[in-house]
């Protein structure tokens, strides 16, 4: 006589009843989980097929969970373990999973709760919605529930953190639930896609500000009463001096997040108020590592590949910091790499690990400094150098002498344009005609954020906007452009992610002559030719598809006739 898969399904369920354990409806191994981390989801229609096939619920729909199983597990643990409990029932606990065959993932909730499991999966879509609702601003919570004793230790707490010794705040630190705390303003920084978390001490408060797509956004403030302790954890984490209050330190944290690895540079200064931390979190996996997830557009790619392909010279990227030129030249490299070539890269500090490129972070406490690595590098017998960023005539002089010598030296700059880079290195010490013979090309560049592309829609142009736009400007528009209505997608911002503004200063037997003669700028800016776009160019021809609004390219650029060009 034959089973029916039901009947097995359900006399499974009853017998892990009797053990409090969870049913096995797959069997298929567990998945090893590193650091605690969930491991990668599967293809959503995968995963419904073979609940299906189980007879595992799954829904698009979020359902009603109950606060007494929401009480079961904290915040931090449904955010790593992405798992919300839903409600008990005869003794089980109903919970939902984005995964729900990961049975290791099931097992440990079974343990932690005391409870057996009855898994259900649900949509990405209908999770997220779940999630926030009873785990929202789960920072905000966690706070809460840290909410400081009565009476007026806490008091007096928040204005002698001078009084807390190291010892205090080591114990402190490693509170659980404090522990959590800082966990989450993690976890909720890099599922929103933040750039740095900021935290800000002032008399009375201490602020938290998370820089998504380039801006900062307040979120709710832990206690006061918590800042050396919180402060205190986040130095423990990054391997700096805990009792050190007074001096700048950075640090470094690596963690593993949803299978991937998420590195954090962590830097702190003292204020009035206390420490003020930044943390830049490094996630690769946000990292796009070709030129057209960046924004540019065909032609301007098509002659970037022309310069990378060179043998020899020098190619310069420049803006100021947080431009985005580390990441283009990442995505150069990337499409450059052959393991045919010998490329290295100095840098301070190496932001993303690139596969098969040898990467060297900068130590000046140890004497490695870009100008003497680089000196070491050349030994190295490469094809192509990275130098992270050219600082000083030092670095300036040896990274032109290994573009003579048959090297293809890539690097950055800080100036407000490419053209004005040419007399940034000639300021620096380097000779005109030095320059000259080695610079194949200059491309500039600015972030702006896109436009979201769910809730999008075509505006008539404000008056806000439209006086800071030539009439020819302005013209090109029709009177409309494009902005974002709000919407879930972009936490009713309007906007969804950055791209890039660039302009590109190709190298022509003009312009090379110029330089070797130290021609002023605006000379050279006149032979750039008619075909040359500026940032602001091509900003606002992004802004008329609708890629990102007039408003953030008039934000990040500067009008053509300031800019000599």
């Amino acid at each position: 006589m034959q089973n029916d898969p039901q009947s097995l399904t359900s006399s499974a369920e009853e017998l892990m009843d009797q053990v409090g354990g969870v049913s096995p409806e797959d069997s298929r191994p567990a998945e090893v989980q590193i650091n605690g981390s969930a491991p990668a989801v599967s293809d959503e229609d995968s995963i419904r097929q073979r609940c299906e096939m189980l007879g595992i619920d799954w829904s698009k729909k979020a359902p009603e969970a109950t606060p007494e199983a929401i009480a079961l597990m904290t915040a931090d643990l449904a955010v790593r373990l992405r798992v919300i409990p839903v409600r008990i029932e005869n003794k089980r606990l109903r919970l939902a999973m984005l995964d729900p065959l990961d049975i290791a993932c099931a097992d440990e909730v079974a343990t932690l709760v005391g409870r057996p499991i009855t898994r259900m999966g649900l949509s990405k879509k209908a999770f997220s919605e779940l999630m926030r609702e009873h785990y929202g601003t789960t920072a905000e919570r966690m706070a809460e529930s840290l909410g400081g004793d009565d009476g007026d230790s806490s008091s007096d707490l928040e204005h002698n953190f001078d009084a807390v010794e190291a010892d205090d705040l080591h114990r402190m630190a490693e509170q659980p639930t404090l522990i959590n705390l800082v966990n989450l303003l993690i976890l909720e920084a890099i599922q929103s896609r933040t750039s740095d978390i900021h935290i800000e001490p002032f008399e009375s408060e201490l602020k938290v500000k998370y820089r998504i797509d380039g801006v900062l956004i307040e979120q709710p403030p832990p206690p006061k009463h918590l800042q050396p302790a919180l402060i205190g954890r986040i130095k423990i984490m990054s391997g700096m001096n805990i009792a050190e209050r007074y001096v700048p330190q950075d640090g470094h944290i690596t963690l593993r997040f949803e299978g991937r690895k998420v590195d954090i540079r962590v830097s702190t200064v003292p204020t009035l108020y206390g420490e003020s931390v930044v943390m830049r979190i490094l996630d690769k996996s946000q990292l796009p590592l070709d030129l057209i997830s960046l924004g540019m557009k065909k032609e301007m790619r098509d002659a970037v590949d022309r310069l990378i392909g060179k043998p020899h010279g020098l190619v310069l990227v420049t803006g100021p910091t947080g431009s985005g030129k580390t990441t283009t030249l990442y995505a150069a490299l990337s499409k450059l790499y052959d393991p045919r070539k010998k490329i290295i890269t100095i840098e301070d500090p190496v932001e993303y690990e690139l596969s098969g490129i040898n990467q060297i972070p900068i130590n000046p406490k140890r004497g490695l400094t870009f100008a003497t690595g680089l000196r070491h590098i050349l030994r190295q017998d490469p094809d192509v150098i990275f130098v992270g960023e050219v600082r000083d005539s030092e670095t300036a002089d040896i990274s032109i002498r290994s573009a003579l010598t048959g090297h293809l030296i890539f690097s950055t700059l800080h100036t407000n344009d490419a053209i004005s880079s040419i007399g940034r290195l000639i300021d620096m010490g380097v000779e005109p005609y030095l320059v000259a013979s080695v610079i194949e090309g200059v491309l500039a560049q600015r972030l702006g954020r896109r436009v979201c592309d769910v809730c999008k829609k075509q505006y008539p142009i404000g008056e806000d906007v439209s006086h800071r736009l030539s009439p020819d400007e302005l013209e090109s528009f029709n009177g409309m452009e494009w902005r974002g209505e709000g919407c879930d997608r972009c936490n009713n911002s309007g906007q969804y992610g950055r791209v890039g503004y660039f302009e590109l200063l190709q190298i022509s037997p003009a312009i090379r002559r110029a330089i070797s003669e130290n021609r002023p700028v605006s000379e050279i800016a006149s032979l750039v030719g008619a075909n040359y776009k500026t940032m602001r160019q091509d900003g606002l021809e992004k802004a008329r598809e609708g890629v990102t609004t007039i408003e953030e390219v008039l934000r990040a650029t500067q009008d053509t006739d300031d800019s000599g060009v």
